[in-house]
C-alpha cells in the first residue's frame, strides 16, 4: 500500500485531485508544460490523510456536529474546528507512512530545505480557488520537522476560515481530502503573483504582476506593497514602482524572518521591465496549458523563473463564444429583464429560443451582442438613446468602449443593415378600444396553446413546442402592439420634458400616471389586498397561515372556519397570476402556483398594515390625485404665453399616457402566462422520464438545454455526468456579478452617472418615480423573507412583476438594478412610490433598519445618521 502514499510531482497530472489535491494536481501539470522551471518534489497523497484519519474514529462523530451548525454560530464552528484540529495533530504518523516520506526525502536531499504545502481535494478548481484556506510552510528543514508540518496541513483542513468556506460554496466537510505538497525550497531574487486577465476588469488581454524582494510571503501577507506591472500585447503598458521597506528571507536553520531593504534598493523595481515580458510570456503558456486564465506564483532565482503555483482565476465572469477573432461588444439581457441571477441551460435556451434578437449565454447569463449596431453611424445614436433611457449606466459603459477608437470599427451607415434602434411604425389613435382587442388578441392565442399542448407527448411535444415558439415571436412582434407600448413611453417622455421645460416641474408624468387603467401587474398587487380582507375576519386561518411551511396547506384550509372562503380567494389568485414568480424569465424558477407558500408573508403582511377594503381606496385614490394634477398642470399652462396651445398639447399626451401606459406591462404577462403552459408539458415529459429510469428526478431537465431535452425524449440516453457539471457550474455562477457591457476581450466595463448635483456620501441612481420619502430601510434579498411594516423602504437588488404586491405595503423604493421604463419603475410610479434605480450595490451599502431619505425625482438616497 505504501506506493500510494507518496507519488513524484512529475507523476501527476490534472487527473489525479482526487489522489493529490487541487494544489498538487496543478504543480504536476506545471512540471509537464514545456519551458516551465517548478522545484521538484513530491505529494504525500489523500490515501496518507484517510489513512491518519482512521486513527482517530472520534473525527466520524465531530464532523456530525460540525454539519449540523448553523453556518452563523462562528463560536460553534470555531470550537469544533479546533477540535478537530487537535485531533489530528495528535495523531501518531504510522510507521510504513513515516518511512515513505523519508525515502522520497531522501532521493531529494533529507538536510535540504523545503516548502510544505496543504492540497485538498476541494481547492484550486475551476469554480472555487479555496485560496489561503489552508496552511503552507516555508523553509522547513529535517524529516521531524516535515513529518510535523504534514501533521499541521492535514489538520488546516478544519481551520475556521477553511470550513466556514466549504459551507458557502456547498461542499460537503466529508467529500474533501488532503494531500500534502513537499517541494524544494527556492530562495529568490524577487517572487509575486501573475493574473493572466486583469483581475479587476477582467480584461483578458491584459496580464498582471505584482512583484517584491525576497519570498512572496512579504506581498501574500501585505507586509509590503508590490511592484504593480500590466502587460497587453507583449508590451508593458503601465507600472507603479511601491516603496518596499520589508522583504521575508529564509533561515538557514529552517523557518523565515522579515528584514528591512537597504533604504538605496526601496525604491528600484523588483523586476526589470524585459523580465516581467518574459514572465507574462511564461504566464500566457500555462494559461493555454490549463485552459483559463491563471492566478500564478513565481520565483525569480539567478534570472530564471521558477513557477510555485498555479491556480485559475475563478471571479472573472466568462466571455460569450463568438466562433471568430474579431471585437464585440455585449450588453445583459438580465439589467433589462430585472432578473440577474444565474439561469438554468433549460432556462436560458427557452428564453433564446422565443426572444426577437439572438442572444448569447456566457454565466448562465444572457447577453446581446450589439457590436453592428455600434459600428454604424445610424444605428448607434438610436441604440445609444433607447439604452440610456432604460439605463444610463448601459449608456456610458457603451460610450466608454466607443472612446477607444480601436476598438468599433466603424461602418458605413448602408452597411449596417439594421434600422436605428427605437424606430417605430406610424403613430396610432389614442383609443382604449386597441389596448382592449390585444389582451383579447394575446388571450385567445395562450387559450389556443393550452388546448393543442395537452395532446402532446414525446418528439412530437417537441415538434410542437418548436411551432409554439413561432407563434409567441408573431405574438410579441405584433406591430399594433408595439406602436401601442411605445406610444405610452413617448407621451411619457414628451411630458416629462415640456412640462419640465414650460413648468419647471421634474418629473411631472409619474403623477399623471396613477392608477393607469389596464395594468396587470399593478392589478396583481391590488388583488392580493382583497385576498387578505377575505382571510382577515377568520383569526384561525391567521393563526393557521403563520406557521404554514409546506406547499400542500391550501388542502388543510378547509379544515379551518372561514377556511374554504380562504382557499378559494387564494386559488382564485393563483388561477390568474399564479404563472409569476421571482425570476420568471427562467422557466425553472417555482412559480406561485408550484410554491404558493410564497405569498404566505405577503397575504400576512397585508392583513397586518391594511384594512378592508384597501384595493379599491388605493386605487381610487391614485386615479383622483392623477385627476387634480392634471387639471393642475392644464391650468398653469392656460396662464402661460400660447397657454391654449400648449395645454391642448399637454391634454392629448396626458390622455395618451392613461390610455397606454398601463399597457406596457402586459406583454410580459403574456410571455409568463406561455411559459408556465411549456413547463407544465415538459415536466410531465420529464415524469415519464423518470418512470422509464432515464432520469432520477424530474428537475434534472432544468440542467439540459431544450435541443438536448429533446433529444433525450427521442433516445432514452442521457449524459449523467453532464447534468452534475451543469449543477456545480450553476452553483458557481452565484459568485459573479455580471456586468452591463461585457467586450470579447473579458472586460467587464461598468458605466457611471457623471453627475454633480448630489450630495457628498449620498448613493447615486436614476430617478423613476418623483417624491421624496423618509423611513427603515429593508434590505430583502428573497421575497418569502419579506416582513414589511407600513412606511418602510424596500432595498434589493432587482424586481420584476412578481414584486409588485409588496409595493402595496412600502412607501419607497431602491434597487440595484432598473430604468425608466422597467417593471419596478412602472409599478412604482402607478402606486407613487418615491423610486430610486440603478443604485450600485446598494444591498451591501445600505444595512438593514437604517433609516434613510429616498429623493425619486432627483435620483440620489441618502443615508440618514
Amino acid at each position: 500500500m505504501t506506493e500510494l502514499y507518496v507519488v513524484d510531482l512529475q507523476e501527476v497530472d490534472g487527473t489525479k485531485v482526487a489522489l493529490v489535491g487541487g494544489k498538487g494536481a496543478h504543480l504536476g501539470g506545471l512540471s509537464r508544460i514545456d519551458g516551465i522551471r517548478v522545484p521538484g518534489g513530491f505529494c504525500v497523497t489523500t490515501d496518507a490523510f484517510e489513512r491518519v484519519v482512521e486513527e482517530a474514529p472520534s473525527i466520524g462523530g465531530l464532523l456530525d456536529q460540525l454539519s449540523r451548525v448553523n453556518p452563523d454560530d462562528r463560536e460553534a464552528i470555531r470550537t469544533l474546528s479546533a477540535q478537530i484540529r487537535r485531533t489530528i495533530e495528535g495523531i501518531a504518523m504510522p510507521g510504513d507512512l513515516a518511512a515513505a516520506i523519508t525515502r522520497a526525502l531522501a532521493r531529494l536531499g533529507e538536510q535540504a530545505a523545503y516548502a510544505v504545502r496543504s492540497s485538498a481535494t476541494a481547492e484550486d478548481l475551476p469554480t472555487a480557488s479555496f485560496a489561503g484556506q489552508q496552511d503552507t510552510y516555508l523553509n522547513v528543514v529535517g524529516p521531524a520537522a516535515i513529518l510535523q508540518h504534514i501533521s499541521r496541513c492535514w489538520a488546516s483542513l478544519f481551520t475556521e476560515r477553511a470550513v466556514i468556506y466549504r459551507r458557502r460554496n456547498g461542499i460537503d466537510h466529508r467529500t474533501v481530502h488532503m494531500a500534502v505538497v513537499v517541494q524544494q525550497m527556492v530562495f529568490p531574487h524577487a517572487a509575486g503573483i501573475m493574473f493572466t486577465a486583469d483581475p479587476v476588469t477582467g480584461n483578458r488581454k491584459v496580464a498582471t504582476v505584482d512583484a517584491g524582494f525576497g519570498l512572496g510571503e512579504a506581498l501574500v501577507s501585505g507586509l509590503v506593497n508590490p511592484d504593480v506591472f500590466a502587460v497587453r500585447h507583449g508590451e508593458v503598458v503601465a507600472r507603479t514602482i511601491s516603496a518596499k521597506q520589508r522583504a521575508v528571507h529564509a533561515l538557514p536553520a529552517g523557518g523565515t524572518q522579515e528584514v528591512a531593504i537597504d533604504s538605496q534598493r526601496q525604491e528600484q523595481p523588483a523586476l526589470t521591465d524585459e523580465q516581467v515580458v518574459r514572465l507574462v510570456q511564461l504566464g500566457r503558456r500555462i494559461e493555454a496549458h490549463f485552459g483559463r486564465p491563471q492566478d500564478i506564483e513565481w520565483c525569480l532565482v539567478d534570472d530564471g523563473f521558477q513557477i510555485v503555483q498555479s491556480r485559475p482565476i475563478t471571479t472573472l465572469f466568462p466571455v460569450p463564444e463568438s466562433g471568430d477573432q474579431e471585437n464585440h461588444v455585449y450588453v445583459s439581457v438580465g439589467h433589462g429583464q430585472m432578473m440577474t441571477d444565474p439561469m438554468k441551460p433549460l432556462g436560458f435556451s427557452m428564453w433564446q429560443l422565443t426572444a426577437m434578437v439572438p442572444m448569447h449565454e456566457a454565466g448562465g447569463r444572457l447577453f446581446v451582442d450589439v457590436t453592428r449596431r455600434l459600428a454604424s453611424p445610424a444605428s448607434r445614436a438610436g441604440l445609444l438613446d433607447a439604452l440610456g433611457k432604460g439605463d444610463p449606466l448601459i449608456r456610458d459603459a457603451l460610450e466608454t468602449v466607443l472612446d477607444r477608437d480601436d476598438f468599433v470599427p466603424s461602418l458605413p451607415d448602408a452597411g449596417s443593415g439594421a434600422p436605428p434602434a427605437g424606430g417605430v411604425p406610424g403613430p396610432i389613435e389614442t383609443d382604449p378600444a386597441i389596448v382592449t382587442e390585444l389582451i383579447e388578441r394575446s388571450q385567445v392565442s395562450i387559450a389556443a396553446l393550452e388546448r393543442d399542448i395537452r395532446t402532446k407527448t414525446g418528439p412530437a411535444l417537441f415538434d410542437f413546442l418548436l411551432e409554439a415558439f413561432e407563434e409567441h415571436k408573431r405574438v410579441l412582434s405584433d406591430p399594433l402592439s408595439h406602436q401601442a407600448i411605445m406610444a405610452g413611453m413617448e407621451a411619457t417622455w414628451w411630458l416629462n420634458d415640456k412640462l419640465q421645460e414650460w413648468l419647471g416641474e421634474k418629473n411631472a408624468a409619474d403623477t399623471l400616471t396613477l392608477s393607469a387603467p389596464d395594468n396587470v401587474t399593478s392589478e396583481m398587487g391590488l388583488a392580493l389586498l382583497d385576498v387578505a380582507d377575505v382571510i382577515r375576519p377568520h383569526s384561525e386561518v391567521v393563526a393557521f397561515l403563520r406557521g404554514v411551511e409546506d406547499d400542500g396547506f391550501l388542502d388543510e384550509l378547509a379544515k379551518l372556519a372561514g377556511g374554504t372562503e380562504a382557499r378559494e380567494a387564494i386559488e382564485t389568485y393563483l388561477d390568474r397570476y399564479g404563472m409569476r414568480c421571482v425570476g420568471e424569465i427562467d422557466i425553472t424558477r417555482p412559480r406561485w402556483r408550484e410554491r404558493p407558500t410564497t405569498l404566505v408573508p405577503v397575504i400576512l403582511d397585508n392583513v397586518r398594515n391594511f384594512g378592508p377594503g384597501a384595493a379599491e381606496r388605493r386605487f381610487e385614490q391614485g386615479r383622483r390625485k392623477a385627476q387634480k394634477k392634471e387639471q393642475d398642470v392644464l391650468s398653469r399652462l392656460r396662464a402661460l404665453p400660447d397657454g391654449d396651445r400648449k395645454a391642448d398639447e399637454a391634454k392629448r399626451m396626458i390622455d395618451r399616457v392613461r390610455t397606454f401606459i398601463g399597457y406596457r406591462e402586459y406583454p410580459k404577462y403574456g410571455i409568463v402566462s406561455r411559459y408556465f403552459v411549456y413547463k407544465q408539458a415538459l415536466l410531465k415529459e420529464a415524469e415519464r422520464l423518470v418512470q422509464a429510469d432515464v432520469l432520477p428526478e424530474k428537475e434534472d431537465i432544468f440542467y439540459l438545454t431544450f435541443q438536448e431535452l429533446h433529444d433525450v425524449v427521442r433516445s432514452h440516453q442521457v449524459d449523467h455526468q453532464l447534468i452534475e457539471q451543469r449543477k456545480d457550474a450553476f452553483r458557481s455562477y452565484h459568485a459573479l456579478t455580471p456586468p452591463r457591457v461585457l467586450t470579447s476581450d473579458g472586460e467587464a466595463v461598468t458605466g457611471t452617472y457623471r453627475r454633480d448635483d448630489v450630495p457628498v456620501g449620498a448613493l447615486t441612481g436614476l430617478p423613476v418615480s418623483a417624491g421624496t420619502v423618509e423611513g427603515r430601510a429593508r434590505v430583502i434579498l428573497d421575497m418569502a423573507d419579506a416582513d414589511l411594516e407600513a412606511g418602510d423602504i424596500l432595498v434589493t437588488p432587482f424586481t420584476d412583476p412578481s414584486w409588485s404586491p409588496l409595493f402595496v405595503g412600502i412607501a419607497g423604493l431602491v434597487t440595484e438594478v432598473g430604468g425608466l421604463m422597467t417593471h419596478g419603475a412602472v409599478i412604482a410610479r402607478e402606486y407613487g412610490l418615491p423610486a430610486v434605480v440603478g443604485v450600485e450595490q446598494a444591498t451591501r451599502l445600505i444595512r438593514d433598519g437604517q433609516r434613510i431619505r429616498v429623493h425619486g425625482t432627483d435620483g440620489y438616497v441618502e443615508i440618514l445618521p
